[in-house]
């Protein structure tokens, strides 16, 4: 098992290299480079510009240039924004843990209902609960994220009044957990929402194929109850493709947490990215860009090491 493990590690070491050259080269090809925010102001001058590229190294070689800014990212250093001078690193670090709360909690509702929705399905297939569950599913991967969520405001929040419409706290308030789970209610659904649509689907598939296996056949004639061969005998081993599912969905949760961060004004990653495409921060981008690429390859390389683990087989591949 180490070894499989030090494998897919390894493994991961050049695609995260590869990801780094592509967005670091794509950044300097935006129209204006990364000083489009200077370049694209008419108050400043062509000697302004000449000087600014030298302060920030891009009068060098763009080898030189990448070179010097991977060794700062594996130090540490990731250079400091445009407008303050604050350093990326900590303006990143700030918005982490809302980005991680909203997705930790998004993941974790579509998860337990999505399975929940999807073995009910499997069981009683084709009854009118399978109908509805397949219908809504359907609907729920037919409308975009944005659209959700703005009826989720337009109706929890304008029209019942029951829910805040966006925020992390109440301003003025006390910054309780209770105000944050109220607050979170709403983005999380509809972060959600779709991700059940997928959970739900690809359970009722997976336990849909395992029920019909001989050996579920054999312990129920044994007089095993149904309950028992579900969890029991049918379970552990529908719930292995399930788990590369949710390593796979970690680039659509992040895309639909950029999404509803702005919808609902979450002060995450996601709003960050936003505006840091808006006033071309191409510093935070480069840095946005690394952490979701470790994070997309952190999560496919703990979802291998899990399916390794429930199934032996797949470590001798």
């Amino acid at each position: 098992m180490f070894h499989y493990v030090v494998k897919r590690f390894l493994q991961a070491i050049p695609l995260l290299i590869g990801v780094s050259m592509i967005g670091f080269f794509m950044m300097h090809l935006a129209p204006g480079g990364p000083l489009a925010v200077y370049t694209l102001n008419p108050t400043i001058t062509a000697q302004d510009i000449e000087r600014i590229k030298h302060v920030f190294g891009l009068d060098q070689p763009i080898h030189i240039q990448y070179l010097k800014w991977a060794y700062g990212m594996f130090t540490g250093n990731w250079g400091n924004t445009f407008f303050g001078g604050r350093p990326v690193l900590d303006v990143i670090l700030e918005r982490i843990p809302a980005t991680f709360l909203l997705m930790g909690s998004g993941m974790s509702l579509a998860v337990l209902v999505g399975m929940l929705i999807g073995v009910l399905g499997a069981v009683r297939r084709y009854s009118v609960f399978d109908y509805l569950a397949t219908t809504g599913a359907m609907i729920a991967l037919s409308f975009p994220t944005f659209w959700f969520g703005l009826m989720a405001i337009f109706i929890f929040s304008l029209k019942l009044g029951w829910l805040p419409s966006g925020g992390m706290y109440t301003l003025g308030g006390e910054e309780d957990i209770l105000d944050l789970a109220i607050h979170l209610v709403l983005p999380t659904v509809v972060l959600a929402l779709v991700l059940v649509a997928q959970w739900s689907r690809y359970t009722r598939s997976s336990f849909l194929e395992v029920i019909h296996q001989d050996y579920i056949r054999t312990a129920r004639s044994k007089g095993l109850g149904g309950a028992r061969i579900l969890f029991r005998h049918a379970f552990p081993n529908a719930v292995a493709p399930l788990v590369a599912l949710a390593g796979v969905q970690l680039p659509w949760l992040f895309s639909g947490a950029l999404v509803t961060e702005t919808i609902f004004g979450w002060p995450g990653m996601g709003r960050l990215f936003v505006d840091a495409l808006t006033m071309k921060e191409y510093p935070i981008l480069m840095g946005m860009v690394m952490i979701t690429a470790m994070t997309v390859i952190v999560g496919n390389l703990l979802a291998d090491v899990i399916n390794a683990w429930i199934d032996p087989r797949i470590r001798m591949a």
